[in-house]
């Protein structure tokens, strides 16, 4: 039985269709982009996710808030949705490690929710009409500004605004270009014997250089990719140097669209924790954690500068790039997988062995 206030809530979505439910978290307003991630696991790191900055977003999972808040799985520093849309919310959580409820956290970030939705029949719905826009309010009332919105700045308003050294020493020192990184990229390679020092996304090339590093991470991140023109512009710079380059999601994006190639937007996105990505090198296909709702396109990539690596078995999408004329690789995926399958971790010791093998004072 839920402790809390049933008050009717309801999501409007652009073209004036209303789903009815009950508000949860802060009582009040959000607009966004309206997204649904098809995971069974991992609403922490959902939730506290950069990627999905300036996004409405819809569990397809039925239950949602059975373990509770477990701080120590938040991949960011608090909520970056702007709101929350499940089936059934739990009230009572049970787990060892729980440290309050979803209710509570939501209340608290003021990010509205709302729960008791059809989110399956709103699912296929997105999945037939693709991705809306949408309004989480206390009202049915549909207005012209929800079929207005669009997400500006994403990168710029998830991003670290100065350089942060790193917390470890290690044998290796990366910079990361943060477009809206995840911590368990950090986990990742802080694990692997990495020192990682954070960088804004707008960073020169010339600075990211004088940093010496033995290699560049380009984190994930939110929106777009073909807004962000100063990264862009600076990466085209750094695939000159031959430092290795390692990119995840928004940074295999910003990379590709540095060499040339292009982006587009999906219908609905991929955003999960079951998406089939084969290496096309081996023939094995990985089931992949995703998030992003754009991709490159495929006859874009320029056979002479790149190689599709990985592809995606549902839609044939491009998941992986491998550069020809520069130490770089990218995947659409997120192989820190967290929430979610850890099957293709081994990128992270790709990176790393890249990195030994270059040592930027070896090159000096």
């Amino acid at each position: 039985m839920l402790n809390i206030k049933r008050t009717k809530a309801y999501l409007i979505l652009e073209d004036g269709q209303c789903f009815e439910g009950y508000s949860f978290g802060a009582e009040g307003e959000a607009t966004g982009e309206v997204v649904f991630t098809t995971a069974m696991t991992g609403y922490n790191e959902t939730l506290t996710d950069k990627s999905f900055y300036g996004q409405i977003i819809i569990q397809t999972f039925p239950m949602i808030g059975n373990y509770g808040v477990i701080p120590e799985d938040f991949e960011g520093g608090k909520i970056y949705a702007s709101g929350y849309v499940v089936g059934e919310y739990c009230s009572a959580p049970s787990n060892f490690r729980c440290g309050g409820t979803v209710d509570a956290l939501l209340r608290e970030q003021g990010i509205p929710g709302i729960y008791g939705v059809d989110t399956r029949r709103l699912t296929k719905l997105l999945r037939t009409r693709g991705t809306m826009t949408g309004r989480i309010s206390l009202s049915p009332v549909w207005s012209s500004e929800i079929a207005a919105y669009s997400m500006t700045d994403a990168v710029k308003n998830v991003s670290v605004k100065e350089i942060i050294p790193g917390k470890t020493d290690g044998s290796c020192r990366v910079a990361m270009l943060d477009f809206g990184y995840k911590e368990n990229i950090i986990r990742e390679l802080e694990k692997r014997g990495c020192q990682i020092t954070l960088f804004p996304y707008d960073t020169a090339a010339e600075d990211i250089i004088g940093f010496k590093p033995d290699g560049l991470m380009l984190s994930n991140g939110p929106g777009d990719p073909s807004v962000n023109t100063v990264p862009v512009a600076n990466l085209r710079k750094l695939l000159e140097t031959g430092i290795p380059i390692f990119g995840i999601c928004l940074g295999h994006q910003l990379l590709a669209l540095a060499a040339g190639f292009k982006s587009e937007k999906l219908k609905f996105g991929h955003r999960g924790e079951n998406q089939p990505a084969k290496d096309t090198a081996t023939g094995r296909t990985y089931i992949t954690s995703q998030n992003h709702g754009y991709a490159i396109v495929n006859d874009s990539v320029d056979p002479s500068a790149a190689g599709l690596r990985f592809i995606n078995m549902n839609d044939g999408t491009c998941e992986g790039l491998e550069y020809k004329r520069a130490n770089a690789f990218t995947v659409q995926f997120h192989p820190q997988g967290c929430g979610g399958p850890r099957d293709t971790a081994f990128l992270f010791d790709e990176f790393v062995k890249r990195m030994g093998e270059y040592k930027f004072e070896n090159h000096e």
